[in-house]
Order: structure tokens, then C-alpha cells, then sequence
């Protein structure tokens, strides 16, 4: 009987202090809040409420401003690259009838002793034929195909062979032959007939964007048959007499310079594919002029966004008397194209911003002698060099003649050697003056 009480005993002492051992439950008390303190705490809850509230909708704004900037972002226009080295250009302009002539025999081989590393040929030529049997596969019809150069890929090798870059020229919104194939493509009057310009020709609506796509397609042509560049020549309006009568309805919507923008930003997509160089000849007076680049529907540093090549056709005879302070330019051809190249950088230097994309400027000089001018003076090797010292004095290092007949007297250019120790030594002049 002891033992069992005093089992029973340590039992209950074992029970009390394992209950003792737990944790105490919280007290509870019971408050008689008064009507203010109720409303002091409802307010306060309200306001964290209400905050909280803020800092997510600030987060939200936060949000949808990021995704806003992401989309506008999206919608501009950025130039794509082409992943090839680039040459540095010393070229001449080559006509089809010359291309496809035993003329070009004579002319590569003179060549080849000079400073000269490119050909621009005519491949849509001026009266908007193109001048070899070009093919795309049943894909496209390509329309006033000639067979003026006989065979395009044997010149290609041979010129490519002898290191030369490759060019290839198409004249775009003026086109002759166009308008008998698609007369909804050309300039046109109020009564539907088709504009002609003094010679005759006819010209390419630029609103009409089915034309974007075929010369597109004609580029994406010479790219895939092994030209290193396409130059779009004439991407411009018309500005001869009687453009007045033509209408473009369109125009309420887009103006001149931004439709051209626009053919030229999607040119550059469409050759950017194709991982070749895209360049446009471009007017030399559209620099700096808002009346000259209005009419023709050229923006000088818009266009230079979105090309690899800009090319100014500065030719001092296409500059009227007293242009840069200078009393018939035509006769001044150093001071003519200096002052021409340093109006291109002052205008490009106005739009440049950290790290945005322009163009490789890349000049026309003259080729030729003017002697339709009341002023003007024989071009000869003096005025050749002359050109092409004020380029590399300007601080650019690229350029190109233009001859319509493509005869070039090659004694006026320099050895390789030559060449390359005038354009040194401008540089370290430059070098000197900066320093």
C-alpha cells in the first residue's frame, strides 16, 4: 500500500512539473475602447492602407513606363550591320556600253598600276534597262532586261581577280521604259497622263511602294550575282518644269523627305539580308539647303543614318556663281569641294549624339569639263589632284569621278605608293593643326 502511494505520489510530481513546463497562454483583456481611440485606429489603418496602395500603383506606373519605352524603342528605325570589312574607295563611274565593250580590256589594264580599286558600273542604266540577263528563279519578272554586257559573272571574276571593288549603279525613280509596264507606278497629271521631264522620260511615283519591292528585288539581284555594293542613283522627286501638275494625294500624310527616308531605311533592310554595302548618290546643294532638300525630297543626315555609303555629287560645276563665297566655283576645284565636304560635317556634326549611326561619307568629284559654263576651265590632272587632295584635306579618305562617257586619262592618277603617302601626309597636317 506504501509503495503503491508513493508511486502515485511521484506521479502527480512528474505531472506538475511537465505543466509547468508549457508555455503560458497570453492574457487576455478585455478594454473598453472609447469612440476616439476606435476612430485613431481606423484612421491609422486607412493611411497604411492607402499607402500601400500608392507604392503598388507606383510600381505599376513604373512597370508600364518600362514597357512603353521598350515599344518605342522597338518602332525606331536602327541601321543594320553588314559584318565585312570595308574598303577604303578610290573609284571611277563605268557605262554599261563600256562594261560591255572591249573598251573595259584596255581600261583594267591601265588601272592596275594606279591608286584606283573600284568600278561603279551601270546596271539599271539611265533609261531603265538593265543591262545584263538577270534571273531571279521565276521569283520576280524583271522588266526591260537587255543584254548590253554580254557576260556579267565573267567581268565580275576578272575585276575581283584583279582586287577591285564592285559597285553596282541603279538608277531608281527615273525610268523611261516603266510606264508602258506599269503606268500606276509613274508620275502622273490630274487628267492620268504620265509626266515626262525635258528629255522625255518618265519618272517612278516614290509613294508607290509596289516599286520599292521590284528594285529591291533587281539589288538583292546584283548582290546575290556578286556585286560588293549597290548605289541607288536619282532617289529623289523630279524637279523639272512641270512637276506642278503632277499630284501626289499621299502627300497629306507624308511629305518628300520622310518617303524618301522611309524607301531608303527599307532598301537597307532588304540589302542588309543580303550582307552586301548600300549606298545613295545624293545632291551636292542638299547640304545645309532646307528649299533644295524639300523640293527633292532628300534629308542629308537622315539619309546618312541609314545607308553605309552617302555620296554627294559635289561637282563644282553643278555650283552656281558665288557659292561658298567663291566667284565662279567651277574654276576653283580645291576650294569647291573643301568647302563642300566641310558644310557635310558641319551638318552631320549638328545630329551626332553619342555612339548613333552615320554614314561613310564618300564624295563624286568631276570627271569632266564643263564647257557648256560661261566660266569654267579645262579638268585635267591638276584639277583631278586638286579634288582629291581637298577630300583628304577635309578630313574624309573615299572618293569617286564621274565621266558620262566613262573616258578617263589615267596619268592622272597616282601609283598605289603615291596615293597612299598624299593621303598620309594630309593626315598628319590634319594631326598637326587638331594638335
Amino acid at each position: 500500500m506504501r509503495k503503491y502511494i508513493s508511486f502515485l505520489f511521484l506521479f502527480l510530481l512528474t505531472f506538475s512539473l511537465l505543466s509547468s513546463c508549457k508555455t503560458p497562454e497570453p492574457l487576455q483583456y478585455n478594454v473598453n475602447k472609447t469612440p476616439e481611440l476606435k476612430q485613431y485606429e481606423s484612421e491609422l489603418q486607412a493611411e497604411s492602407l492607402y499607402e500601400e496602395s500608392l507604392a503598388q500603383e507606383s510600381l505599376l506606373a513604373k512597370e508600364k513606363a518600362e514597357e512603353e519605352e521598350k515599344a518605342k524603342e522597338a518602332l525606331i528605325w536602327k541601321k543594320k550591320d553588314i559584318q565585312k570589312d570595308r574598303v577604303k574607295v578610290k573609284g571611277i563611274y563605268i557605262t554599261d556600253l563600256t562594261a560591255g565593250s572591249p573598251k573595259m580590256e584596255d581600261i583594267l589594264s591601265k588601272m592596275k598600276d594606279t591608286e584606283l580599286n573600284a568600278l561603279v558600273i551601270d546596271i539599271k542604266n539611265d533609261n531603265g534597262q538593265i543591262v545584263y540577263q538577270m534571273n531571279n528563279g521565276g521569283q520576280q519578272e524583271f522588266y526591260n532586261t537587255t543584254n548590253i554586257v554580254k557576260d556579267l559573272p565573267a567581268l565580275l571574276k576578272k575585276c575581283h581577280e584583279q582586287g577591285l571593288y564592285l559597285i553596282a549603279r541603279l538608277v531608281c525613280f527615273r525610268d523611261p521604259a516603266m510606264g508602258e509596264v506599269h503606268p500606276e507606278w509613274m508620275n502622273q497629271k490630274a487628267d492620268g497622263s504620265l509626266f515626262k521631264d525635258n528629255s522625255g522620260m518618265t519618272w517612278i511615283n516614290p509613294y508607290k511602294k509596289d516599286y520599292w519591292d521590284y528594285i529591291a528585288s533587281v539589288a538583292e539581284r546584283c548582290a546575290d550575282d556578286g556585286f560588293d555594293e549597290i548605289q541607288l542613283d536619282y532617289v529623289r522627286f523630279c524637279t523639272e518644269k512641270g512637276m506642278k501638275e503632277v499630284q501626289y494625294p499621299e502627300e497629306a500624310e507624308t511629305n518628300k523627305t520622310q518617303i524618301i527616308t522611309e524607301f531608303v531605311q527599307y532598301m537597307s533592310d532588304r540589302l542588309a539580308n543580303k550582307q552586301v554595302f548600300f549606298s545613295t548618290d545624293v545632291f551636292g546643294t542638299i547640304i545645309g539647303s532646307y528649299v533644295d532638300s524639300t523640293a527633292v525630297g532628300q534629308d542629308y543626315s537622315d539619309m546618312a543614318a541609314s545607308v553605309d555609303y552617302m555620296c554627294p555629287m559635289i561637282y563644282p560645276s553643278h555650283y552656281g556663281d558665288g557659292n561658298f563665297g567663291i566667284e565662279h566655283p567651277d574654276t576653283d576645284p580645291y576650294k569647291t569641294i573643301y568647302s563642300a565636304l566641310r558644310s557635310s560635317q558641319k551638318e552631320l556634326a549638328l545630329v551626332k549624339s553619342g555612339d548613333n549611326y552615320q554614314a561613310t561619307v564618300r564624295p563624286w568629284l568631276q570627271g569632266f569639263t564643263a564647257s557648256y559654263l560661261q566660266h569654267y576651265i579645262p579638268y585635267e590632272k591638276e584639277q583631278f589632284r586638286a579634288q582629291i587632295q581637298a577630300v583628304y584635306d577635309s578630313g574624309y579618305d573615299e572618293w569617286l569621278f564621274w565621266n558620262a562617257g566613262s573616258n578617263y586619262d589615267f596619268s592622272y592618277f597616282y601609283t598605289k605608293e603615291e596615293g597612299a603617302s598624299v593621303q598620309s601626309e594630309a593626315k598628319t597636317d590634319q594631326e598637326g593643326n587638331n594638335g
